[in-house]
């Protein structure tokens, strides 16, 4: 097992929080701290400086975050490692995706995974695109699934799927009876969005921006935090939402909800799988060729 006051260390220098380090490895806050005072004690330094304003760390607690990342990323090898010679994959994978993909996208493709390597520990945690790069940053997450395209260096980004983004309307409002409208009549039409830092809105954004178009161009009614509030949303208004045809097929089907062709506004993004440069894992490896080979 690893070194648990490690694995607590760790999490306190990366959150620079006694709190929100209890909080992602669900443990006391007392408990964090005493684990942080016997490491001191251990090493004979002091890891954190506390201040009014928070803790940053001393110098040695720079060079221990160091090798604590380190020792954290071989240890996850090492587990990976035994599991092949004991032909009993094992380990423990922590997965951020944004809203659309751990909503609609991951859970098939979960299942399959756990039947075939039961003794793999999957935590999947969902977030929109801009806390997710932040969870990888922060070590918060061993891998992350997102919307739209590369944009951090520091990160490298394959690419798992195609999507579309879609305008929709509920078939009970009286916007649905138009099957195709144009860039012009689009600006007057009242809109509900996804919130700022997620990639449907980004993707969305950049598409309009080709046409000249800024967000402030259109007639948003409302922002909101995830897919599912904004097809209730529509259930109740006259309005046109943009969502993920994945998101959206099955109500399609069954005539909940239009597809409201824009002329000229053909939004389509690619979901990326992403981690930090230089990364090397054998298990988010693997994983990520079982959702390539089992995407369809």
């Amino acid at each position: 097992m690893f070194n648990f006051r490690i694995e607590v260390f760790h999490s306190v220098a990366v959150h620079l929080s006694f709190t929100k380090a209890s909080k992602a490895l669900h443990i006391t806050q007392p408990a964090v701290t005493n684990n942080i005072k016997e490491l001191e004690n251990s090493l004979g330094v002091k890891l954190f400086d506390r201040n009014q304003s928070g803790i940053s760390l001393t110098d040695a607690g720079k060079i221990l975050l160091q090798y604590a990342e380190r020792a954290i990323d071989e240890y996850q090898k090492l587990e990976y490692e035994i599991g092949l010679l004991r032909n009993s994959l094992s380990g423990r994978l922590k997965i951020g995706a944004s809203t659309t993909i751990e909503q609609y996208v991951l859970p098939a493709l979960l299942a399959r995974f756990n039947r075939e390597y039961p003794d793999i520990e999957m935590l999947l945690f969902n977030n929109n695109t801009m806390n997710v790069e932040k969870d990888l940053s922060l070590h918060e997450i061993d891998l992350g699934i997102v919307e739209g395209n590369p944009g951090i260096k520091e990160f490298k980004y394959i690419p798992f799927m195609e999507d579309e983004i879609v305008a929709v309307a509920h078939t009970s409002q009286p916007i649905a009876q138009r099957a195709q409208i144009t860039l012009d009549e689009l600006k007057a039409i009242p809109l509900v969005l996804r919130e700022t830092g997620s990639g449907s809105l980004d993707v969305l954004e950049s598409e309009l921006q080709k046409h000249k178009i800024k967000l402030k161009d259109l007639q948003v009614k409302m922002h909101l935090g995830s897919t599912e509030s904004i097809k209730a949303f529509l259930k109740n208004a006259d309005c046109l939402g943009f969502v993920s045809i994945h998101a959206i097929s099955k109500e399609i089907v069954h005539n909940e909800f239009q597809i409201i062709d824009i002329e000229g506004l053909d939004i389509t993004r690619t979901f990326n799988f992403i981690y930090p440069q230089g990364q090397q894992n054998g298990l988010i490896d693997m994983f990520i060729d079982f959702c390539l080979n089992n995407k369809s």
